[in-house]
């Protein structure tokens, strides 16, 4: 079964109220990706859809739809980014996409009463970015992953798809197995204009590391930090699921988006999205593939008093059935490498998508909406490090720190379960890691 939930927020004040998920959808309806020993044998992930149930949180307690809309009609309660697209109850609605519900980027709501005080592509890209606060002054590493060929036009139709296109922004993670990508989906009979059908994703054991982006398949990629990849097909999947990278076709990878000249964009111009690192290790940061496999896949290194960018995606980023997303990132113990967290694990260990945390980024409705929240029902992991929201012109306050999402001015307002968000207006906002 599917959930969809809606964050709601009290009109009084900003309410810390983040989705309930499991772990990587970022949409507002969800399916469910089956990862069992039977599929693995067949070196596929299978998605089936099933019905949809949406719920809505205000201050992490799910309430009913008619209080919602009560709440809506007579100003109590409000949406953060737009009323969004309620489903008729008497409707059977299928939706889909990995694994998975909600994350950050289910529709986070705000107050309306309280008030409350880009960079540009380049040919060579590498974390730059020097900051300073009355704790210590950081100053960039080897953050994030270099590239080149950022602001070059992605020559459609010529390059063979079994070359990486690493000349043209997209980071090769090579350590996935699958020649670079992060992740490759292959749809199967019955597809076609109306939607993606049968919808399988080739595994680095099915395709043995080389030749993995073959005949008809979607090839996903990274982008450095501060960027986000810019093509997915028109046509998604079917049932909801969402699918993304350059298509391989007659031999040679093509663009999939029009849009696009490049393949690598940057996300939104009005808040710049930053992790500082104040511990003394180094701490691995996932967003994941989306749209695409939604594998936690994209990795992000922010060394020891280093900062590094999270890319903020604009609401008009991408649309699933017409309702916007965010990106959603996995936060992994301090020292577990990129390598290791960043790409599919298991129960065994608490990294990957069994990650302790996420966060949630994301602008929308004239800010940047930033969250912390459990990785549950995934894991009840407790993250071994402390992180606090801070920036400019930011409404409300949010940390974790020992198993604890707590916000008030004095973080005084804890939980172990429910997280915290807040807005970024305009600026710079800051995911402070520290011990």
């Amino acid at each position: 079964m599917k959930s969809s939930l809606v964050i709601l927020s009290a009109a009084f004040g900003l309410a810390a109220a983040v989705p309930r998920h499991n772990h990587h959808a970022h949409h507002q309806h969800h399916q469910e990706m089956k990862r069992d020993d039977a599929t693995a044998t067949e070196n596929v992930d299978v998605f089936v859809a099933g019905p949809t149930v949406v719920m809505y949180s205000l201050n992490g307690n799910i309430i009913s739809e008619n209080d919602v809309l009560e709440g809506i009609k007579n100003g109590t309660l409000v949406w953060a980014n737009g009323a969004p697209s309620l489903a008729d109850p008497s409707s059977s609605v299928i939706a889909s996409t990995s694994s998975a519900v909600a994350a950050a980027s289910t529709t986070f709501l705000t107050s309306t009463s309280s008030s409350y005080s880009s960079s540009s592509s380049s040919t060579s890209f590498s974390t730059s970015t020097s900051v300073s606060s009355s704790k210590q002054s950081a100053t960039s590493s080897a953050a994030s992953t270099s590239a080149t060929g950022l602001d070059t036009t992605f020559p459609d139709g010529e390059i063979d798809c079994s070359d990486f296109p690493s000349d043209y922004g997209a980071v090769s993670l090579n350590y996935l197995g699958l020649g670079g990508w992060t992740g490759i989906q292959s749809p199967g009979s019955g597809s076609s204009l109306l939607g993606l059908t049968n919808i399988e994703t080739v595994t680095k054991s099915n395709c043995g590391g080389t030749n993995c982006c073959s005949e008809g398949m979607y090839c996903s990629y990274a982008c450095p930090a501060g960027y986000q990849k810019a093509h997915w097909p028109t046509t998604q999947g079917l049932t909801g699921q969402s699918v993304g990278g350059l298509l391989c076709k007659n031999g040679k990878l093509h663009k999939t988006n029009p849009n696009y000249k490049t393949l690598c964009i940057t996300g939104s111009s009005e808040v710049t999205v930053l992790v500082r690192n104040e511990m003394s290790t180094s701490a691995a940061v996932c967003r994941t593939d989306y749209p695409g496999t939604e594998s936690e896949t994209v990795p992000v290194t922010a060394n020891p008093g280093s900062v590094a960018n999270l890319t903020c995606p604009d609401a008009t980023y991408y649309e699933w059935t017409g309702k916007t997303t965010s990106a959603q990132y996995y936060v992994n113990p301090a020292g577990v490498s990129a390598e290791d967290g960043c790409q599919w694990g298991s129960s065994a260990n608490p990294w990957g998508n069994y990650a302790p945390l996420n966060l949630g980024v994301g602008y929308s409705n004239g800010a940047a909406w930033l969250a912390i929240f459990q990785n549950a029902p995934t894991t009840n992991e407790k993250l071994d490090f402390t992180i606090t929201i801070e920036g400019d012109n930011m409404n409300g306050y949010c940390r974790y720190q020992n198993g604890q999402y707590c916000s008030g001015k004095n973080y005084d307002s804890c939980s172990s379960s429910s997280g915290c968000t807040v807005s970024v207006s305009s600026g710079t906002a800051y995911f402070v890691f520290s011990n």
